[in-house]
């Protein structure tokens, strides 16, 4: 029988699921509501029903399986296969999900950050073209990232590494929920796009359309900033500039340390496009050195939603 990888990605309102061949192929993939109701202790028996289910549902034998891998929200102890600290999940207190999911579906089990796990996948299947030097980030309501070096997954001694939305781009900026000052995750991430805006269209004095929403108290988006920007508004254009640089800014120092064959920005974010991309990429240049400039590219992520998935499956081969 062909060997199977199993990837589950844990996400706060969803968790989606895929059966990949070995390759990284999907061939089956789901989803599920996460139900983060009595201190999430649903998840992970959900997780297994569902997994149980659908092996069923397709007839197929649970030999099958090389293994399960899962990306999670929270601090995840690699050894031991436990997660603490995913408020969004309402998981408080120690999660020991690997024994669990190991007791309840009979089939080997790892896990990682979710963001490491998009960044396997994305190296893996999409844009990193299986580099051993790929560095990941993702662009969301907050902003994430994922380092491969060598071929290896990054984690730092507290499994910190890759966390390039807390690169400093703006002493004494915008407060952070870490704490710290002038993160890049307060002015690049969707949040912070609206922050920005928000804030520049006190100091504009010009004709917007961005302002004049802003001026009469109506939500904004990044979406609807960047789209403004594209249209020629001159606002939004300076919104999406600032943006740009202290991005640019952020990627050309991970770029300086790390030299990996490409950066790639994906999350909601990034839907932009070449918009974005083409002057982040301006000031990224501005920023590295020569041997950078020439040899590390900046890309935008291909897979989507699936960058989880198959990043989990990833993580299952390592028990092949």
């Amino acid at each position: 029988m062909e060997r199977k990888l199993i990837g589950v990605d844990l996400g706060g309102t969803t968790t989606k699921f895929a059966i990949l061949t070995e390759n990284g192929d999907i061939q089956q993939k789901w989803s599920i509501e996460t139900t983060i109701l009595d201190e999430g202790t649903h998840i992970v028996p959900n997780i297994i029903d569902s997994i149980n289910h659908h092996i069923g549902l397709y007839k197929m034998d649970r030999s099958q399986f090389i293994g399960i891998g899962m990306g999670t929200p929270g601090t995840v102890d690699l050894d031991n296969g436990t997660v603490i600290g995913a408020y969004n999940l309402n998981w408080k207190t120690l999660q020991p999900v690997k024994a669990q999911i190991e007791k309840g579906t009979g089939i080997k089990f790892t896990l990682d950050n979710d963001a490491n796990v998009a960044a396997l996948g994305e190296r893996w299947k999409g844009a990193g073209e299986n580099g051993s030097d790929v560095v990941f980030v993702t662009l969301g309501t907050g902003v994430g990232g994922g380092i491969i070096a060598d071929g290896r997954l990054l984690h730092g001694i507290a499994g910190g590494a890759g966390e390039i939305g807390h690169v400093t781009v703006e002493p004494n900026g915008y407060m952070c929920t870490c704490g710290k000052k002038g993160c890049l995750e307060q002015y690049a991430s969707a949040t912070g796009v609206v922050h920005v805006a928000r804030d520049m269209a006190e100091e504009f004095s010009g004709a917007s359309k961005l302002k004049q929403l802003l001026d009469n108290g109506e939500e904004i988006s990044s979406k609807i900033t960047f789209d403004l920007a594209k249209e020629g508004d001159v606002l939004a254009k300076r919104v999406v500039d600032r943006v740009s640089y202290y991005l640019g800014l952020a990627l050309a120092n991970v770029g300086n340390t790390m030299n990996p064959s490409s950066i790639i920005i994906g999350g909601g974010v990034s839907a932009a496009g070449d918009f974005l991309l083409d002057q982040v990429i301006s000031y990224f240049n501005q920023f590295t050195f020569p041997t950078i400039r020439d040899t590390t590219a900046l890309k935008l992520a291909v897979l989507g939603n699936d960058a989880g998935v198959i990043g989990a499956g990833s993580l299952a081969q390592r028990f092949i």
